[in-house]
Order: structure tokens, then C-alpha cells, then sequence
């Protein structure tokens, strides 16, 4: 069992940067690839960004490549999203999923707020 908990958002202006963590306990998640989802109200559930187990590969959702970068530091667990340039259109709950590789089964994170103010 893997818990996931999410940190780092918060209210921002347009044009600001926030860093959002994803933090790993129950059990190392080094081999997992980690992936960033956002859901805005009335909005469905969306694909921002992944991350290979090695963190040589990364994906992108076309609405932040070029703004948001995801890392990850398996020596502290952690997948990082670093966020600039925000929008209005970034403000959701933001969420992390990590997927077992080889298998159906994937854990997800409880979410942060991320605001971006106009």
C-alpha cells in the first residue's frame, strides 16, 4: 500500500509559480511511474503531466508544456510539479496518481488546491 499526500498549493496572481509535492509513504514508489492530474469545478478529471520510474521520461498535457515541469527524487519519495506562468485556466484541485508498473493498480493522492487570480 502506497499513501500519496499532495502539498504546496495555494493562491497565486497570473503569471506567478507555485511547486506542488507529491510525497510517498507505505512503501517506496521508486519503481512507479507518477503522474499529475487536475480537476476544476464542473470539470472532469484531466492529464497534466508524468513521469517515467528513472525520471528520464517525461509527458505533457499540450495546456502546459513549456510552463510546468515535473521531476521526481526517489531518495525522498517525492514527484515535484513546478509550475510557471500560471493562468486563470490552471486554477483546480490538483492531484497525484502513482501506477504499479505491470499491473491495473494505481494509488492516488487526496489533492491540493491550486488559485490562480486574474
Amino acid at each position: 500500500q502506497v499513501q500519496l499526500v499532495e502539498s504546496g498549493g495555494g493562491l497565486v496572481q497570473a503569471g506567478g509559480s507555485l511547486r506542488l509535492s507529491c510525497a510517498a509513504s507505505g512503501r517506496t514508489f521508486s519503481s512507479y511511474r507518477v503522474g499529475w492530474f487536475r480537476q476544476a469545478p464542473g470539470k472532469e478529471r484531466e492529464f497534466v503531466a508524468a513521469i517515467d520510474w528513472s525520471g528520464g521520461r517525461t509527458f505533457y498535457a499540450d495546456s502546459v508544456k513549456g510552463r510546468f515541469t515535473i521531476s521526481r527524487d526517489n531518495a525522498k519519495n517525492t514527484v515535484y510539479l513546478q509550475m510557471n506562468s500560471l493562468k486563470p485556466e490552471d486554477t483546480a484541485v490538483y492531484y497525484c496518481k502513482a501506477d504499479v508498473t505491470g499491473t491495473s493498480t494505481a494509488y492516488w493522492g487526496q489533492g491540493t488546491q491550486v488559485t490562480v487570480s486574474s
